[in-house]
């Protein structure tokens, strides 16, 4: 038996390194070959990251890099085709809604080979958003759809998908997060900040509706407000960086590079709250019991909103103003969604292991 694992992104490598140990461990016997799309090439996004999940090097690398969305999606397709004609694998496995996700779906799809996703059934419900479109089309083009909570089985109902191919097997992201969890408690990555537990705000923001656009100046302006009476830290996204270009000097703002994964949790967890644009960290907080703030105008994570640690703040960087206002205690009596158990791997390999039995 051979299975593909294709990663391109940050966000992959999180929810796929689970499952790859998992089928690892219980079929050492069959070939597991690791893809790195390339679509994340800065080593903090990528390397650094593969090597703290245990993952390892990848098996092919395709340095598809930067690019409008046509160019990274064409560059995966054409990269990819080679490797999956001379693998033949059993089943592909992609996660999420990134570019990569879409390229893959769309070689397995004209291969011929069954392909498994990862976190399917999310909407957001606005075509708008590339990753929307990522996401429908690699559901379309899937075998096996593994969702992480309710709304994506209702998705992926009315979409006419039947219950035969929709797997309801938990978040693989948070599989992750409990196995480093005594670790990320413990780095106390703030101290090196010179900050001090629930004593600043996170923030992390990088989809182009922001960054992109006048508005980033504004988010700017708002969080130097902000750190008068919070202290602000920033883990510059490449992209976000690009656009700062040294023109916007928040004042009050600590801005710096990109963070590896466990530093990144430890800021997290021990955050008074989060400003983000990200879907994952909306679940890594609701997970961890700590307020996020969501600059978008809706989520493809509504879960997160009925947890009771998510606002969404709209795409309105005047509406920072209203974070320190609703600052709460963490909750700790608060239950994560379903099957945000760190066993998700275990169901998914189950489904995957039948598949090809």
């Amino acid at each position: 038996m051979k299975f593909v694992y294709a990663v391109g992104a940050r966000p992959n490598f999180v929810k796929t390194a689970p499952v790859i140990a998992e089928m690892r461990r219980r079929l050492p016997d069959a070939s597991h070959v690791v893809v790195h799309t390339g679509q994340h090439y800065d080593r903090m996004m990528s390397d650094v990251f593969l090597d703290q999940l245990g993952v390892g090097r990848a098996d092919h690398t395709l340095g598809v890099g930067s690019g409008s969305h046509a160019v990274q999606i064409g560059r995966v397709m054409e990269r990819l085709e080679p490797v999956l004609d001379a693998e033949r694998p059993d089943f592909v496995t992609v996660s999420g809604d990134v570019n990569s996700t879409l390229g893959v779906a769309l070689v397995a799809a004209k291969c011929q080979i069954p392909l498994a996703h990862i976190e399917s059934g999310l909407r957001s419900h606005d075509r708008t958003m590339p990753e929307e479109l990522n996401r429908i089309v690699a559901d379309e083009s899937s075998e096996l759809l593994f969702v992480h909570c309710q709304d994506a089985v209702e998705n992926l109902r009315r979409e006419g998908v039947g219950d035969e191919g929709i797997h309801f097997v938990g978040n693989t992201m948070i599989d992750t997060l409990v196995l480093f969890e005594q670790r990320f408690r413990a780095a106390k990555a703030w101290a090196r900040l010179g900050l001090r537990p629930g004593g600043y705000l996170l923030v992390t923001l990088h989809r182009p509706p922001l960054v992109d656009s006048p508005l980033l100046g504004r988010v700017m302006d708002r969080l130097s407000e902000l750190a008068q009476e919070l202290p602000v830290v920033f883990p510059v996204h490449p992209r976000t960086q690009k656009m700062l270009d040294g023109r916007l000097s928040p004042q009050g703002v600590l801005l710096c590079e990109p963070l590896g994964y466990l530093d990144f949790l430890s800021l997290e967890v021990d955050a008074a709250a989060v400003l983000t644009d990200s879907g994952g960290i909306q679940e890594e907080t609701t997970f961890l019991g700590v307020p996020c703030f969501t600059l978008r105008d809706n989520t493809e994570r509504p879960v997160t909103i009925r947890a009771g640690t998510t606002t969404l703040l709209g795409l309105d960087p005047d509406r920072i103003r209203d974070i320190l206002p609703a600052l709460r205690p963490p909750d700790g009596s608060r239950a994560p969604p379903p099957l945000w158990d760190g066993a998700a791997a275990t169901r998914v390999a189950d489904v995957l292991e039948r598949a090809v039995a």
